[in-house]
C-alpha cells in the first residue's frame, strides 16, 4: 500500500496516468467463486486531482468539451483510492497547469452553484451539448 500511496503523491494535476485498479462486481455465487471478485481494470486519463468528502478518489478527465467561454464538460473517472492498485505516469504535464485548474473547475461548477445558489451566475453554469 505504501508503494502505491507514492505512486499516487507523484502524479501531478495535468499528467497523463494509467490507474490500475479493482472494480467493484456482481455475480451469482458459485459461478466464478474467489477469481470472480478481482475485476482488474486500467484506466488512462489527464489527473486532475483527488476529490471526495467521504472517500478520497482519483479524478481522470478522459474527454474534453471545451466552450468558448473557456468552460469545458468533462467525461470522467472517479476510482476510489482504497481500490486502487498502481499508478503510473505516462507523460508529464500532458495539460498544462493553469488548463489542468480550469479542468478542476469545470468539473466541481455544479457542486459549487448547487451550494452557493444566493450567489448563483448564469456564466458558470455548465452546458451540455449533444452532437448526435
Amino acid at each position: 500500500m505504501k508503494e502505491i500511496q507514492s505512486q499516487i503523491k507523484s502524479l501531478a494535476a495535468g499528467d497523463l496516468v494509467c490507474v490500475e485498479w479493482c472494480d467493484a462486481s456482481i455475480g451469482k455465487s458459485l459461478s466464478n467463486g474467489i477469481g470472480g471478485i478481482d475485476v482488474s481494470v486500467k484506466s488512462w486519463g489527464v489527473f486532475i486531482g483527488m476529490l471526495g468528502k467521504k472517500r478520497e478518489h482519483i479524478v481522470l478527465a478522459q474527454n474534453c468539451f471545451q466552450f468558448n467561454d473557456g468552460l469545458y464538460d468533462i467525461d470522467y473517472t472517479a476510482i476510489p483510492l482504497p481500490w486502487t492498485t498502481g499508478a503510473s505516469v505516462i507523460e508529464k504535464e500532458y495539460v498544462g497547469t493553469e488548463e489542468a485548474k480550469v479542468l478542476l473547475n469545470s468539473f466541481t461548477i455544479n457542486e459549487k452553484t448547487k451550494s452557493e445558489k444566493t450567489t448563483f451566475n448564469r456564466s458558470r453554469i455548465q452546458r451540455r451539448v449533444r452532437n448526435h
